[in-house]
């Protein structure tokens, strides 16, 4: 043994590289010690091996406190104070809590006799939690100075930098996330077969003031980081542009989201392999389903309980029961969950379930069908269906093959309601033939039975998409009968709330893309020594497609746009699988002579050209603008000294071109009729090469180093035949523009002018690389950074978005040559940064992926990333992200659509407009009978038919119910409270759902996979690569 003394705060501390484990805290006459442990060098077996155990004393160095608040602070300052206690407050508590886990658990166990666990699961349970508390033992005497001088100096972002960057923490942490489910294990089995030890957590726990378990306490350092972020957000939020913290509070934001997120995935992969793990036990050692998940080539995609219904041959409920039911990446897999254990036990630490196995089925020849789409999802002809647990097929000739599985019934009377109102408007037009006057048939009644069938069938609709909201309806293969037909089977799942519906339709879906050659794999990852990742964690090519309709022409790509457009049309399955909503807006040409625009249609799994028109010249850039928020409209309205009866209205979304001769053209969306609304050349007639937008103007960078600002004309649109402002920003081409907040970036050769959004006025002109010729290509905004990349050379560099400062340089050769070795002559021809990855084209058709932190901080590249293993024969000539979101209202199940809503009674409806009003709770539960009624028949049985008559009949009784009524609906409106009886948990708020798909653009398409037996290069045609990555809830 060898130690070591040096000074820390006019202290000292000891640092030892014992073997041997010490206590974490030891009694003195003096005061505590507490002995930190560092990572020092090799692996060992041994807890403490190969750390540095540092001793400190707790006497001279007592927690943080904050002192008095003094005189004279400003607001801002005020809050920022009470930010920083509630981190001093909030870290004091974790520590504590730490504390108590060694010296209330692990202490007394290691020292009874006899043991109630063994040293060695001691271990297990408690591993690296010491080395956890050292740290953050040390972050306190470091936070105790920078409490002490807060007033002066106002820093506290460049302490949580130099405390939590160090990969010490991320291996302690590491090490204690990876061993949390195999610690829970230990104190589960122990609870199970030691009465002793459940004793004794029993004890602890009602001898705490808080009454916090094991668990409780143990469970806190994985939320440790995800809290000091939040606290960061907050601090940096109240942090003014120039203070000295705030670039110090930024680069703390982007480690601390860094080691949040590889402790994430860790985690989760760790969660992953014990589920598995889990529903491998429940499956026989000598089944093949046992030696599949034991390959260790399969990966969970996702698990979820989900409450299995049996339906009758007419619709009735049989039975429902709770499955687990898992999505791994190429089969499904369905299983009986079995509870065991005490309840004393399960409220001291969480008892897994185990599984028995139901059925697993290859995850291709799984269906997904929607209520109201049985026809065009199978053979009806040669394909006979069972129900899923109900009785034995009936013979064909007695079933017609006409199965119905609850809701498909509810389809059958929808089209009943269809062919009944055919019939009554034929015997409309008979009545309005009739010569004399009858009472009860006249062309009043008949009317009223039209308008009464059509509100049936509205509620009839609204039952089928409510239906469909929370139903998962698969259709799994069986065996073949003994006419050699196939048998497929129908499993009806109810989901606890419709984002999950949604998330299990759209995972299904990109599971089975992700099964295709040209996904097996999709990327190469460098981190792990050339080996594949799964394709599912990636984003995976969808499609490919020609990007022009026209062969003929030798069409070069120039720019491409993703137009948004809401389609209330789409239901929950199109939402899950299509991509995008909207349209994409394609732009190209020849050099020197015509352009072309090509508008595909997203809505749906592969794209489909909707609309192909010419331009006078190639098209170079596009760039889409949104109408105004409702916001920005009343600001306008209220900045606008004009009378509201004078006021133009807001125009819709627009679509700008810039073409090589010099054209500026505004084309309406294509819900608008995408006609061209507006036309201009640019001064001098210079080649447009980008174009970006702002609140008041539309910028045009210009080949001859000129930037031209249109302002917005009275009407919203921009006045393009006024003159432009032309600011002179260098005497090379203006080759990109970005738009931050309330300046606009312009980058003409090696250097990039920042001028003020408003004003127009340059503020600063900064250098962005030190060669001349290298020109700035493209700039990307994310957190508070911007990446360039340029003309020349294989880097990317990143600089602040407000200090200007140049912080990282990536060179992106080294992570091509995975793909394509001794190729070190790159340059990057496209950038795009979408939801935490940094997306980069090069000039050989590879697509880089590196991943990049998505909160405020800055966007610093912390790991080698992957590579696309499916690319372009060509440069890479454009990235592009499509995304659009679904309303957070569409996910409500129908109690909290009808919570907003007052319960009418049953009267009388004073006009036909009730039409238009949702149907009342009563009726819509009880269903609809189609019972007709006359106007002189009201004392007969049945509902009235009647829009203007809704009043019951003297002493009626409830409508009568049909089997079907009393459990389908009641089930569609709160599943979860109908089968469990217990109220069903949801989100306090409704995130919004986002879907997301990348477009690449270039010459052919490439497979760089040396082992698949895709073309290596295939086509020469301009062709577009869409990748999807899952549903964002």
């Amino acid at each position: 043994m060898w130690r070591k003394r040096c000074s820390v705060e006019n202290d000292y501390i000891v640092v030892s590289s014992s073997s041997s484990s010490s206590s974490s805290v030891s009694a003195s006459g003096k005061g505590r010690c507490v002995s930190l442990s560092f990572p020092f060098s090799g692996d060992s077996e041994e807890e403490d091996m190969g750390f540095l155990e540092v001793m400190v004393s707790d006497m001279k160095h007592p927690p943080p406190e904050l002192g008095p608040m003094p005189d004279g602070l400003s607001p801002q300052q005020v809050v920022r104070r009470h930010i920083l206690g509630s981190i001093v407050q909030s870290e004091r508590s974790y520590v504590d809590s730490l504390k108590r886990i060694l010296q209330d658990y692990r202490h007394p166990l290691m020292e009874m006799e006899p043991k109630a666990l063994s040293a060695r699961k001691c271990q297990v349970v408690f591993f690296r939690l010491k080395e956890i508390l050292h740290c953050h033992s040390m972050f306190q005497i470091a936070l105790f100075s920078r409490v002490a001088e807060w007033d002066a100096t106002e820093k506290i972002g460049d302490l949580f930098v130099a405390s939590f960057s160090k990969s010490m923490v991320l291996d302690v942490y590491s090490d204690y996330v990876n061993n949390f489910t195999n610690a829970m294990s230990v104190i589960k089995k122990a609870c199970l077969t030691k009465p002793v030890f459940l004793e004794f957590l029993k004890k602890r726990q009602m001898a705490s003031p808080d009454r916090v378990t094991l668990y409780g306490l143990m469970v806190k350092p994985i939320q440790r980081f995800p809290q000091f972020i939040l606290l960061l957000q907050d601090m940096l939020k109240n942090t003014p542009k120039g203070h000295p913290d705030r670039l110090s509070l930024q680069l703390a934001l982007t480690e601390l989201e860094t080691l949040a997120e590889k402790l994430n995935e860790q985690k989760r992969v760790a969660d992953q392999m014990a589920e598995i793990q889990q529903l491998t036990r429940s499956v026989s050692d000598r089944s093949s389903l046992n030696k599949l998940l034991n390959s260790g080539q399969h990966q969970l995609l996702l698990c979820e309980t989900l409450t299995e219904t049996v339906y009758g041959d007419r619709g009735q409920l049989i039975k429902s029961k709770e499955r687990k039911v898992f999505l791994l990446n190429d089969m499904l897999v369905c299983a009986n969950i079995n509870f065991k254990g005490q309840l004393e036990i399960s409220s001291l630490v969480p008892l897994g379930p185990k599984y028995v196995v139901k059925w697993n089925t290859a995850l291709p020849q799984v269906q997904v069908v929607e209520v109201g789409q049985e026809n065009s999802t199978y053979d009806k002809d040669n394909v006979v269906i069972q129900n899923a647990g109900a009785k034995k097929h009936v013979s064909s000739s007695q079933s017609s093959n006409k199965v119905y599985l609850g809701p498909p019934r509810l389809f059958q009377e929808l089209q009943d309601l269809q062919k009944d109102l055919a019939v009554v408007e034929q015997i409309t037009l008979l009545i309005s033939t009739l010569h004399g006057t009858y009472q009860n048939l006249n062309m009043t009644v008949a009317q009223d039975w039209c308008l009464a069938l059509q509100r049936m069938m509205r509620v009839k609709e609204e039952e089928i998409h409510s239906a469909n909201k929370c139903r998962l309806r698969l259709l799994l293969p069986g065996k073949t009968d003994k006419s050699g037909r196939p048998i497929s089977f129908m499993v009806v799942f109810i989901t606890p709330n419709p984002l999950s519906k949604i998330s299990w339709v759209n995972r299904l879906h990109l599971a089975k893309i992700g099964l295709r050659e040209e996904n097996q794999p999709g990327w190469r990852c460098p981190d792990e020594d050339k080996k594949s990742k799964a394709p599912f964690w990636c984003p995976i090519l969808a499609c490919r497609i020609p990007a022009f309709s026209s062969n003929a022409l030798d069409l070069q790509l120039g720019a491409v746009v993703h137009n948004p457009v809401q389609s209330s049309l789409l239901g929950f399955s199109a939402v899950s699988t299509s991509l995008p909503q909207g349209y994409l807006w394609v732009g190209g040409g020849q050099e020197g002579a015509g352009g072309q625009v090509e508008i595909f249609s997203l809505n749906r799994s592969v794209p489909r050209t909707v609309k192909s028109f010419p331009v006078a010249s190639q098209v170079l850039c596009m760039e889409y603008i949104p109408e105004k928020s409702k916001e920005e409209q009343e600001q306008f309205k209220a900045e606008d000294s004009r009378s509201a009866a004078d006021q133009p209205s807001a125009p819709h979304p627009t679509i700008c071109l810039g073409l090589q001769d010099g054209s500026i053209l505004v084309y309406g969306s294509v819900d608008m009729g995408t006609q061209c609304l507006l036309s201009c050349r640019s001064p001098e007639r210079q080649p447009v090469l980008c174009l970006k937008h702002s609140a008041e103007y539309l910028f045009a960078g210009l080949q001859n180093g000129t930037l031209a600002a249109y302002a917005r004309n009275n009407g919203g649109l921009w006045d393009l035949e006024a003159q432009p402002t032309c600011l002179e920003v260098g005497t090379g081409p203006v080759r990109t523009l970005l738009t931050l907040d309330d300046t606009v970036w312009a980058s003409c050769a090696n250097q990039v002018t920042v001028l003020d959004a408003a004003t127009l006025q340059a503020q600063q002109t900064f250098e962005a690389h030190p060669e001349e010729e290298a020109s700035v290509t493209h700039m990307i905004k994310a957190g508070s950074g911007v990446w360039m990349a340029f003309s020349s050379g294989s880097s990317i560099r990143l600089f602040h978005t407000e200090t200007l400062e140049h912080l990282q340089e990536i060179n992106i050769a080294t992570r091509t040559t995975f793909v394509l070795p001794g190729q070190k002559n790159v340059r990057v021809t496209s950038l795009l940064i979408c939801q935490g990855l940094l997306w980069v084209g090069t000039d050989q058709g590879i697509i880089v992926l590196l991943p990049v932190p998505r909160l405020e901080g800055i966007p610093k590249i912390t790991g080698k990333g992957m590579v696309s293993l499916n690319g372009h024969c060509g440069p890479v000539e454009f990235l592009a992200v499509a995304i659009s979101t679904l309303a957070p209202d569409v996910l409500k199940n129908d109690k909290e659509e009808e919570g907003g809503q007052e319960e009418k009674p049953d009267g009388p409806s004073p006009e036909p407009s009730a039409l238009d009003k949702p149907p009342a709770r009563e009726m819509r539960k009880k269903g609809i009978l189609l019972q007709y009624r006359l106007h002189s028949t009201s004392h007969l049985p049945g509902q009235l038919l009647s829009v203007k008559e809704a009043s019951p009949a003297p002493g009626g009784t409830a409508l009568e119910h049909s089997e079907e009524d009393g459990s389908i609906y009641e089930m569609a409106d709160d599943p979860d409270v109908w089968v469990r009886s217990r109220p069903c948990a949801r989100d306090a708020h409704r995130k919004e759902i986002s879907s997301v798909a990348i477009i690449s653009g270039g010459r052919g398409y490439r497979n760089f996979n040396p082992s698949s037996k895709l073309p290596a290069c295939s086509e020469t045609d301009s062709t577009l690569l869409i990748w999807q990555v899952p549903l964002m809830l």
